[in-house]
């Protein structure tokens, strides 16, 4: 492993794949099947399970659990303390870890702090999950999600600003920081190349 910071408080079993100028800070832990891309960062007290893919450039904050059956694509955000499952019925006295179900977080994704997201479910690209919500559905592209359970309240952006459109209908606006436009054609909002 090449240009990879590691430190000297963190377990990285062997076999687990990290990309190149990935940094792995204190107590961190990454299982040995885990599939790291490039130039990632994982905050103190980190959990990486074996049956995770991870994307280039995703950012997992401090107290983040990521188990069995989690993918994030590239450029996905995890928030403080936010929270993935990976079993819907979840009891002590009975094994389940045949019945895992699959999240996918897509590309540019931003999870808040404290958020919490039920297994099975895929957040959209450039979806943006607020603090403490609780998704148990899946989530549109750009979709600005909030609450308990999480609903749609907005759109966003992918330079992370939340655009001025409908939750529902057609409708163009453009990025207030950058100026790129966005459409909304019969409730689905895209980036307008």
């Amino acid at each position: 492993m090449t240009n990879i910071s590691i430190h000297s408080t963190a377990i990285v079993d062997d076999g687990a794949q990290i990309g190149e100028g990935t940094r792995v800070w204190h107590w961190v832990h990454i299982c040995a099947q885990a599939k790291i891309g490039k130039t990632c960062s994982f905050g103190q007290n980190v959990f990486v399970g074996n049956d995770v893919v991870i994307g280039n450039n995703c950012k997992v904050q401090n107290n983040v659990s990521i188990y069995d059956a989690v993918t994030l694509e590239d450029d996905v955000f995890c928030g403080p303390s936010m929270v993935f499952t990976n079993v819907y019925n979840p009891r002590s006295a009975v094994t389940r870890k045949d019945e895992y179900r699959k999240t996918m977080v897509k590309k540019g994704a931003t999870l808040g702090a404290n958020c919490t997201i039920i297994c099975g479910v895929t957040i959209g690209e450039y979806a943006f999950v607020g603090a403490g919500a609780v998704v148990n559905k899946d989530v549109k592209p750009y979709a600005l999600m909030a609450g308990v359970p999480a609903k749609q309240i907005g759109w966003m952006s992918r330079h992370g600003e939340r655009l001025e459109l409908p939750l529902t209908g057609n409708a163009q606006t453009q990025c207030k920081a950058t100026g790129k436009a966005y459409q909304l054609i019969d409730g689905q909002c895209s980036f307008a190349d």
